[in-house]
């Protein structure tokens, strides 16, 4: 492994971060500054340009942009609304009923859409007020929103683990969807014990019971969005069409029943094109930089240098398993999940297969390792936009979230140290 090239590499991100550099402008520089000690100028150059390139040349990544915009339909649609009136009618009598509420419309929304931004925006905006209403300390309604909706990163259609197929080269999307149904709706059990907890301690209130028939008027009117999920799903497993092509029809599939619910107007579609196109820039830029950052690091052996180091210790794999999940946590914290996941899949990946630790197992663990940093200070992104669709402070969100993050955290070591929690599924359906 190359000693000066690794420090140059470091020392950049992490100055170019320090002054305010935006992420996805500090691994490229970096990159860039890394290459030029390693080779001369010219090909450092048009390494750096060739690997932005070719780093999204790819047909799966086009799954990407497609799932961003069905969200962006959904959101705007009446589709998530729907699924909220279907989780109030369902969970609203148990201790901190609004709070439940709360996490299943995000597992739910998030598993459609595939993108937890979205659910904390949609689901956030939604119950966040009736929480306040209802007498629910903001902070505590914050945190039981920006935390659930981590789990539409890991319920399919996931695109973290699109990105992560991506960056493992090659490992199966249809294994993966299948794989995060287990460690999800686990993380959303853990969540909602905890906000049972809290809210017995605390004295909130249930709402009041749904009758029968409220809960099957419910049911069938979110029938048709759920039915996004079985399409998407159901197409991918049984060979009907890709990923990509299974994001295309979600993005038609919602459309078209939005328009049919009357929540959309036909004017109103450029308006959602242009906000999906921005969200899907930011994440596309980071891709192509970050596959910059990957391909540096294979050429100064990184990856090999440490599955030699772990492999050579002869540690056994609980304990490599633990120390890789308290580096990815503490990543986490510090970065955001698309880059994090392309720079450190290609350095850790060898080392868990190495050891015996399925790619697909090894994926879940990281997506949601990861995917508790969007909500943890100083950096989580989805912290932020809970606390300002919450219209409140950082401040007195910390507090309550430390019970759900903790939440988090042993889900995660359950996920860890259960493989067959991730691999049952798919290996009932073939793969």
């Amino acid at each position: 492994m190359e000693v000066a090239e690794l420090v140059v590499l470091v020392l950049s991100f992490f100055l170019l971060a320090g002054i305010g550099v935006p992420v996805a402008f500090c691994i490229g520089l970096s990159t860039l500054f890394t290459m030029l000690v390693a080779m001369d100028v010219l090909p450092a150059v048009t390494t750096e340009a060739q690997r932005i390139a070719t780093g999204l040349d790819s047909f799966a990544l086009l799954a990407i942009p497609f799932f961003i915009l069905a969200g962006q339909i959904m959101n705007r649609g009446g589709i998530a609304r729907r699924l909220i009136d279907l989780a109030r009618s369902v969970m609203g009598t148990l201790p901190g009923g609004l709070a439940h509420i709360n996490i299943v419309a995000a597992m739910l929304f998030g598993a459609i859409s595939g993108s937890a931004a979205a659910a904390a925006t949609a689901v956030g905006g939604t119950v966040g007020p009736r929480m306040k209403e209802a007498g629910y300390d903001t902070g505590f309604a914050v945190a039981a929103n920006v935390t659930s909706s981590t789990t539409g990163l890991i319920i399919p259609p996931s695109n973290s683990l699109i990105i992560y197929s991506l960056a493992s080269g090659g490992v199966s999307i249809g294994a993966l969807f299948l794989a995060g149904y287990g460690p999800g709706i686990l993380v959303g059990l853990f969540l909602m014990v905890t906000a049972a907890i809290i809210a017995v301690r605390r004295g909130y209130p249930t709402t009041e019971r749904a009758s029968a028939g409220e809960v099957v008027r419910r049911l069938l009117d979110a029938v048709p969005g759920l039915l996004l999920l079985v399409i998407v799903m159901g197409g991918i497993v049984a060979g009907i069409f890709t990923a990509t092509e299974a994001a295309a029809v979600a993005v038609l599939y919602a459309l078209l029943l939005s328009l049919a619910y009357r929540e959309i107007r036909v004017r109103e579609i450029p308006e959602i094109l242009l906000e999906s196109v921005v969200t899907n820039a930011v994440v596309m830029i980071l891709i192509a930089t970050s596959m910059g950052l990957s391909w540096i690091l294979a050429y100064i052996q990184l990856p090999q240098a440490l599955t030699a180091a772990l492999v050579g210790a002869e540690a056994s794999p609980l304990v490599v398993l633990f120390l890789m999940n308290v580096i990815l946590l503490l990543v986490g914290m510090f970065m955001d999940l698309t880059p994090a996941v392309l720079i450190f899949t290609p350095i850790m990946l060898p080392v868990a297969v190495e050891l015996g630790i399925d790619p697909v197992h090894f994926g879940i663990i990281m997506v949601l390792n990861l995917s508790i940093g969007l909500c943890s200070p100083p950096v989580g992104s989805l912290l932020f936009i809970g606390v300002s669709v919450g219209e409140t402070s950082i401040a007195r969100v910390v507090p309550t979230l430390i019970p759900f993050f903790v939440a988090m955290v042993l889900a995660l070591a359950v996920v860890a140290a259960v493989p067959s929690l991730s691999l049952w599924l798919p290996a009932q359906f073939g793969f």
